[in-house]
């Protein structure tokens, strides 16, 4: 069997494995429940299969069309995910330190700097925007005990 999509073969292979692992990791961890009456692990369940299957049908789209030049993939974007999982651990650590309307902001901001196209207004405003809208949903909508502001501030 000859892959004709190397992108088509590598990024459904990757769905497929993630959607097995949550489908299988939903009913090892949580109750399934039945459909009258679902359990926790119903739903991701679901979610899981149904990213396996759509991994499924891209991976024998891979195996069945042939493209120009086997679509090859290329180098790895090394330096966005180092920058994007150091902003996620920076993320874990300060929020309960730093608070939410300083962290978002940071957070937005280390991760637009994995970006080629880097700008600082760009940056800010999609910090003011996102950290707003996080408020309104998370702390206004949803009432969910977030630290707000810096605890040395009495946050």
């Amino acid at each position: 069997m000859k892959i004709k999509s190397q992108r088509y073969f590598w990024s459904g292979l990757m769905f497929l494995v993630v959607g097995a692992a949550f489908a299988a990791g939903s009913i090892i961890n949580y109750s399934f429940g039945t459909s009258a009456r679902p359990g926790p692990g119903y739903f991701p369940f679901g979610l899981g299969v149904l990213l396996a299957l759509m991994g499924a049908v891209v991976v024998f789209k891979a195996l069945t069309i042939e493209s120009e030049g086997g679509q090859p993939v290329g180098a790895f974007a090394w330096k966005p995910l180092l920058i994007v999982v150091g902003a996620i651990v920076m993320f874990g650590f300060a929020l309960p330190r730093l608070g939410m309307i300083i962290t978002l902001p940071l957070l937005i901001t280390m991760c637009s700097f994995a970006s080629d196209e880097f700008r600082w207004r760009d940056a800010l405003l999609s910090s003011v925007v996102l950290t707003a809208g996080s408020y309104a949903i998370f702390i206004w909508g949803l009432n969910l005990v977030i630290p707000i502001w810096p605890t040395f501030l009495g946050g």
